[in-house]
């Protein structure tokens, strides 16, 4: 017997996951250097000099980068249709820090930062001009709710001095 969900009454489970976003991209090395050295992912696997794939802690792949279509493309168009960006959760207020810290020491440009209320992030973009935000959820009992119980998610400065200072703590 198949039995046949209606259209609006499915709902995606709960445990679903975004598993890995995969961007083309027109230089490896110059992409490597932002994704691997910059952001701290490790290689593990490479297909010659035309993709690589980038996991945190040892997962088959988060980030996967090759030059099949896009060897010697130009940057990403700002104003044109794709990726807005991609999102990249650090588990731990600590690490948000540590990336910014490393970011500022290396003078990446970024291209904002702000606080959500569920999140607080900082964005910018990887040299093939794809949006990156590098963000730390706080813990759902401290998200901003309003009356009738949904999310209000707002975008206020970030206060960086207190980000900062979680390299001390």
């Amino acid at each position: 017997m198949i039995i046949f969900y209606s259209m609006k009454d499915y709902k995606i489970p709960a445990e679903t996951k975004i598993g890995h976003v995969h961007l083309k991209v027109s230089d490896l090395e110059r992409a490597l250097k932002f994704y691997r050295d910059l952001l701290g992912f490790e290689i593990t696997e490479r297909i010659g000099d035309s993709a690589v794939f980038l996991s945190a802690g040892g997962y088959h792949h988060h980030i996967g980068l090759n030059t099949w279509h896009s060897k010697g493309a130009p940057r990403a168009s700002q104003s044109g249709v794709g990726l807005y960006h991609t999102a990249i959760l650090y588990p731990e207020r600590k690490d948000l820090a540590i990336v910014l810290q490393r970011l500022l020491t290396n003078d990446y440009p970024l291209t904002g930062m702000a606080d959500h209320g569920v999140s607080e992030a900082i964005y910018l973009n990887d040299p093939d001009g794809n949006g990156v935000e590098l963000y730390h959820d706080r813990p759902r009992e401290q998200w901003p709710k309003k009356e009738d119980g949904s999310l209000e998610m707002y975008t206020r400065r970030l206060d960086v001095e207190d980000l900062m200072n979680e390299l001390n703590r």
